[in-house]
């Protein structure tokens, strides 16, 4: 089986979170001369395959089969791996089952390495992300078998196939405000105490604002509000409590104590309270460290192009990988159709990114 071949194949497995659509039981038995560890937590399935070639370093990579519902718009069936003017659609072409074909392909091609290869595909990284690559990485620390450097496969080029990898992300975090006041008439405004009136005075000063200036590889950090609502949606009374939420990305300069003091500098007047919730954190990997040469060089190897590294988007399952002193890098197809309707990829950036994979098992 070739690389367009394998592609249209799991492109043709329904894998809607967290259904895995049957693939990580053909993979294992597609790469049938490694060793395979299952990890299926309640509805999630997991698989971990490795070889050891010889002594030597450990090269991992990451991504996940599942995908989002295909929804409605398509001009095509979904999951029938419809060839087209050079392009192949179906949901996950790009998000991400371009990635797993061709690394599992690179992996099946590879006859010789300096060490250990190995995969990590979850069904869980579209949905909660509870049971997936984190219980999986958990499983490898006890068992001694966590790899030096991983490449997850996830779409990053912008503009033209080569010209982007992520060397880090930006972290979330979620914030939920609550302003008490005291609900009244609306005629008596005097006796009442808004709190929509006083939160509106402190907006301009938050809304969109920059927490810190960012860096040459981060963003920064910025205020992101997302929802406000109070009262009994009646013109004839004020409402006794407000509810503010919000989302920061941040950058590794920002935290959650800024978060609190930044938002305690506007609400100290107030009777608030805060809540915070952290869903992924900040990292970034060092841009001289092996992997990130060896994935520059092979990407220019294929393509002639130099990618700039970034740490633009949201999120991925790399974070759960990078706190383990891991170096992590992502690197997969264009990124401009994902869970949209009609999700098509070019075969060339399917068979031009597994050569990529293949050269960088050849140099690592």
């Amino acid at each position: 089986m070739q690389v367009i071949d394998l592609f249209k194949k799991l492109i043709s497995s329904k894998s809607e979170t967290p259904d895995d659509g049957g693939l990580l039981d053909f993979i294992e038995e597609y790469l049938d001369d490694y060793t395979a560890i299952r990890l299926d937590i309640e509805e999630v399935k997991n698989l971990f395959i490795y070889k050891k070639f010889s002594e030597g370093e450990h090269l991992c990579f990451a991504g996940h089969v599942d995908v989002v519902p295909a929804g409605d718009g398509w001009e095509c069936e979904p999951y029938e791996a419809v060839e087209k003017d050079a392009y192949i659609y179906g949901r996950g072409a790009q998000d991400m089952k371009s990635g797993v074909a061709a690394f599992t392909q690179a992996l099946k091609d590879t006859k010789g390495f300096n060490g250990t290869l190995s995969l990590l595909l979850t069904s869980d990284e579209e949905g909660p992300a509870k049971n997936g690559t984190v219980k999986v990485l958990e499983y490898l620390q006890k068992q001694n078998l966590l790899p030096d450097s991983v490449i997850v496969a996830e779409p990053t080029c912008e503009e033209v196939f080569g010209d982007a990898m992520k060397v880090g992300r930006r972290g979330s975090i979620n914030g939920v405000i609550e302003k008490i006041g005291k609900q009244g008439h609306a005629a008596y405004p005097e006796k009442a105490i808004n709190p929509i009136h006083k939160v509106a005075q402190v907006l301009p000063y938050m809304a969109g604002i920059n927490l810190d200036e960012g860096d040459e590889f981060f963003s920064p950090s910025q205020f992101v509000i997302t929802d406000i609502r109070a009262g009994l949606e009646v013109t004839n009374v004020t409402p006794g409590k407000l509810k503010m939420m919000f989302n920061v990305r941040n950058s590794t300069k920002t935290g959650q104590k800024d978060i609190e003091k930044f938002v305690h500098k506007y609400f100290k007047e107030f009777n608030y309270s805060l809540k915070l919730d952290q869903s992924a954190y900040p990292f970034m990997t060092d841009v001289n460290s092996k992997i990130v040469k060896i994935l520059d060089r092979a990407i220019l190897h294929v393509t002639d192009i130099t990618p700039k590294h970034s740490t633009a988007g949201g999120t991925s399952d790399a974070r759960f990988i990078a706190p383990y002193g891991i170096d992590v890098v992502e690197f997969g197809v264009k990124n401009d159709r994902i869970h949209a309707p009609n999700e098509c990829v070019a075969k060339k950036e399917v068979q031009k990114l597994c050569d990529i994979f293949k050269k960088v098992i050849l140099d690592y």
